[in-house]
């Protein structure tokens, strides 16, 4: 991963890399006099057709904030229904994912998860390992600032803890979740919220923040469409002026 703050890196019109905040289910179910679980049931529509239409768009890298290290917070009868919900698109979706040269990675402290759940996430990255239409992370007991601090030991362990040690930002870059990945060019919050909520935090420095009042169960090719069209109209100037862009 090339650091934005360290190098300059290439814009275009379709973003390279896209992450999402998936937030509204419960919200959505509640509107609808529903238990909030059946927003999450209903969620998993959504990343299909997300899936698809950044297949669709040559988006290569998408990543899902499916599960933060927070949400544990959440009544016991909503985290076990996201915990099954996970299960169960582990067990069903990775023949679809891996037929479609999509290749799946999960980001996050996975110690937490059942084994079950442990042994499905190693089974679907190691069988999809070799596709590249389509990079998909899902971040799943994930923190920005966890991220940060597991990386930061890392760093640590592999040069050293003596005093005068420095920390070089281009080689710290190497021990974060996400350092195969180039950094998000855009950041999508469905649900009204206008917050990035521990995610990605290191790497969403230079990335352009979307947010829209829109349910996550609801997101649609068309509310993806508006929020490209958006970033295709921003000026990426990386810390130039826009004198030096037009150069």
């Amino acid at each position: 991963m090339i650091s934005s703050t360290q190098a300059v890196p290439a814009v275009s019109a379709i973003p390279q890399h896209l992450a999402v905040v998936m937030d509204g289910n419960g919200r959505w179910a509640t509107e609808r006099h529903l238990p909030r679980t059946a927003g999450h049931i209903r969620g998993v529509n959504a990343v299909r057709r997300i899936v698809r239409y950044c297949g669709d768009k040559g988006i290569k890298y998408l990543t899902l904030f499916s599960f933060s290290s927070e949400n544990w917070r959440r009544p016991k009868e909503e985290v076990d229904l996201l915990m099954r919900l996970f299960l169960r698109s582990l067990q069903k979706e990775v023949n679809n994912l891996h037929k479609n040269g999509i290749r799946l990675r999960v980001v996050g402290d996975i110690s937490a998860f059942s084994p079950q759940i442990q042994h499905l996430i190693a089974e679907a990255e190691e069988r999809t390992k070799d596709n590249d239409l389509l990079h998909l992370t899902i971040a799943a007991n994930y923190g920005g600032r966890w991220d940060i601090l597991t990386a930061f030991q890392r760093y640590m362990q592999a040069h050293g803890t003596h005093p005068d040690t420095v920390v070089d930002e281009a080689v710290f870059d190497r021990y974060l979740s996400m350092a195969w990945a180039p950094e998000p060019d855009l950041f999508i919050r469905t649900g009204g919220e206008q917050r990035i909520s521990n995610f990605l935090i290191w790497q969403l420095a230079y990335t352009e923040l979307y947010f829209t009042s829109t349910y996550w169960p609801d997101i649609k090719a068309e509310h993806l469409d508006e929020a490209l069209a958006w970033y295709a109209g921003r000026e990426r100037r990386f810390g130039q002026t826009s004198a030096q862009l037009l150069s």
